[in-house]
């Protein structure tokens, strides 16, 4: 959509694909690290916010248990928020604490608002079933590869190939950009003001 902002077209999206008025829209933002994930999940909860409907970010950056981690933030999304809040039950997940490397505390999941989950490995076969909308933030690998090492400096650097080798792994297996309603430019994203 021409001159419409990314956020704008994510909920734009949602509240197209909702039927019968569902108060608890959940959208799941999926893409290679440093595509624009985050800043795009944030801008989204933000202009919810703006428009008057709280809505609630989870960041499986707070989940994944160390570098091996995609797979299982991926699980304990379903397991723990998408399979109970669809079934209309309690929703909550647990913090990794990565300095520690083991879990911490649980989180509760307000239900009733509308929920953004965004990370490498949110948008499997599973969790599109129970989602309303499923978002791909595509950006090339070398350009992915300086935003994260920018973003996160020696933290991540030593951590590339291992943690890029497991999105493949990811993508062949669950296809995230097929499951996908909706299909972001990552340079678009991160160019565009938070709320528009």
């Amino acid at each position: 959509m021409p001159g419409v902002s990314p956020q704008a077209e994510v909920v734009a999206a949602v509240r197209a694909a909702s039927t019968h008025g569902a108060v608890q829209p959940v959208v799941l933002i999926d893409g290679g690290s440093g595509s624009g994930k985050t800043s795009l999940a944030r801008a989204v909860v933000e202009l919810w916010g703006a428009q008057g409907a709280s809505a609630w970010l989870i960041s499986l950056d707070d989940i994944y248990p160390g570098w091996d981690g995609p797979e299982a933030a991926g699980r304990h999304i379903v397991d723990h928020v998408l399979a109970p809040r669809a079934a209309g039950a309690p929703a909550a997940w647990q913090r990794w604490d990565w300095i520690a490397d083991a879990p911490a505390e649980w989180h509760t999941v307000p239900p009733g608002i509308p929920l953004v989950i965004e990370g490498c490995g949110a948008l499997s076969e599973s969790a599109r079933s129970l989602a309303s909308l499923g978002v791909w933030v595509e950006l090339d690998a070398a350009t992915r590869r300086t935003r994260a090492i920018a973003r996160d400096g020696d933290l991540f650097a030593p951590h590339w190939d291992r943690w890029a080798a497991q999105e493949e792994r990811f993508g062949r297996r669950e296809h995230p950009r097929d499951r996908a309603d909706l299909c972001l430019d990552g340079l678009r994203v991160e160019s565009r003001s938070m709320v528009g």
